[in-house]
């Protein structure tokens, strides 16, 4: 039986690794960026940029965070393509939509990949208990809208930790160091809106 919290099929999970890896390299390609330059812009080691462009390696959402903010590109640019339809009305399911990225244990479905004309992304994240996480800043004028679905969790915002219970939401300015953790013996699952100043 499959979990219903990752890729249904293998399949799936090939696509997810094809994708992120050909995305990847049409970026960087685009800039006319080595992968050295790309190591340097994301912060990320040039051996496991390489890896991920030749489908070897299925990276955190921390890594991911670090390359789209290193190529001044949205988080879900790298999860999957945009929606075919361009209709005003689309229904996206979480369900469907929940997976790992490489080993990490927190759970992600790009219920809205990014698109320019409106200018955000919407993600449900879930996080296990004892699940700690930091960001590094990402580019300039990215706000973060974070909703509480259910069970708490702490957000850290200008170096201090708010809690936030199911109901709870906060905005902060996301250009600058900021984190998420669950101290609590319960799984939380949040929204996270993500505007991009463009």
């Amino acid at each position: 039986m499959t979990p219903k919290n990752t890729p249904a099929t293998k399949a799936e999970a090939d696509f997810t690794t094809h994708y992120l890896a050909t995305t990847l390299r049409d970026l960087r390609q685009r800039r006319a960026w080595s992968l050295d330059k790309a190591a340097q812009a994301t912060g990320v080691s040039k051996a496991m940029l390489g890896q991920i462009e030749r489908g070897e390696s299925s990276p955190t959402i921390a890594i991911l965070w670090k390359i789209a903010t290193g190529f001044e590109t949205s988080l879900s640019s790298f999860l999957e393509p945009l929606p075919s339809t361009q209709s005003e009305t689309l229904l996206r399911q979480a369900k469907q939509l929940r997976r790992h990225s490489g080993d990490d244990l927190m759970q992600v479905a790009p219920l809205f990949p990014f698109e320019a004309r409106f200018g955000f992304e919407i993600f449900e994240l879930t996080l296990t208990p004892g699940d700690e996480r930091y960001s590094d800043p990402h580019e300039h004028g990215v706000t973060e809208f974070i909703m509480v679905s259910s069970g708490e969790m702490e957000v850290l915002v200008e170096g201090k930790w708010k809690m936030l219970c199911a109901g709870d939401a906060i905005r902060f300015n996301a250009d600058r160091p900021h984190g998420y953790r669950n101290k609590s013996n319960a799984t939380t699952v949040f929204y996270d809106v993500i505007h991009y100043l463009k």
